[in-house]
């Protein structure tokens, strides 16, 4: 950390301390000044802790105010999170909280928290969870994201569902004819979702998530939207579950 920065932070604590303490730096002289920069020094270098508890807390500001940030953004954007009309949803679509999933098929983090997610929402059986298809990462995610968004559309949310737990565990490149394989191994008409990967309304879902993406701030995968809660980035079950109990205490 800047020693200055340190010394300017302290200094500004200091001054509004109380009447006794209570100074004008701009109208002390450069002696002055040099002598409350060693005593501030001196300070530190006996109590280094203060810098660390100073961070710590400049830390829990910043959550706190990107946490009403992402509140906000949640609010303008509700209909299109948790409500898209498109956008596949299992667990318990009746259930009492809902958790959504930006997910790109070859992002690691995607992998490791693929079935914590699982357990997660069928312990719990009564979380309603929607998964957005956001792939970033490259024209294999792309494609991947497509086949999903195709078997959806061609067979419905069961083969989805089988499309999708495939996909995220799947490695190599996705080819054109391993995608025409993984579709016969789902039992659906390879050539429908092959057509359907291409056609513009499933084009116009890819679009639509990242717009709201974007407008979401997200730039990452997994970033979960939890009712007012929002996850960027990999979250261990234990932490998911207690995000899940406060928002249905906040609830």
């Amino acid at each position: 950390m800047n020693r200055f920065l340190s010394a300017t932070a302290l200094a500004a604590g200091l001054a509004v301390a109380g009447p006794a303490l209570a100074f004008d730096m701009t109208e002390m002289t450069e002696a002055e000044r040099a002598a409350f920069g060693d005593e501030v020094r001196a300070y530190l270098m006996a109590n280094p802790e203060v810098i660390i508890e100073a961070v710590n807390e400049l830390e829990r500001r910043q959550q706190a105010a990107q946490g009403d940030r992402d509140v906000d953004l949640i609010t303008a954007n509700a209909a299109d999170i948790f409500d898209d009309g498109v956008s596949h949803v299992g667990g318990n679509p009746e259930g009492d909280v809902t958790l959504v999933e930006f997910i790109d098929y070859r992002c690691g983090y995607c992998r490791k928290a693929h079935e914590e997610v699982q357990e997660l929402v069928e312990s719990d059986g009564n979380i309603r969870f929607v998964v957005k298809e956001f792939p970033i990462l490259g024209p294999d995610s792309l494609e991947s994201s497509k086949f999903a968004i195709a078997v959806k559309q061609v067979a419905g949310d069961a083969a989805y569902e089988a499309a999708h737990n495939t996909l995220i565990k799947m490695n190599g490149t996705v080819t054109e004819a391993a995608l025409r394989k993984l579709a016969e191994t789902l039992e659906v008409d390879a050539e429908a979702v092959l057509a359907e990967m291409e056609s513009e309304r499933t084009r116009q879902i890819i679009a639509d998530t990242r717009a709201l993406a974007q407008r979401l701030q997200i730039n990452g995968t997994p970033t979960f939207v939890l009712e007012e809660s929002m996850v960027r980035g990999y979250l261990p079950l234990d932490g998911m579950r207690q995000i899940v109990e406060q928002e249905r205490l906040d609830g």
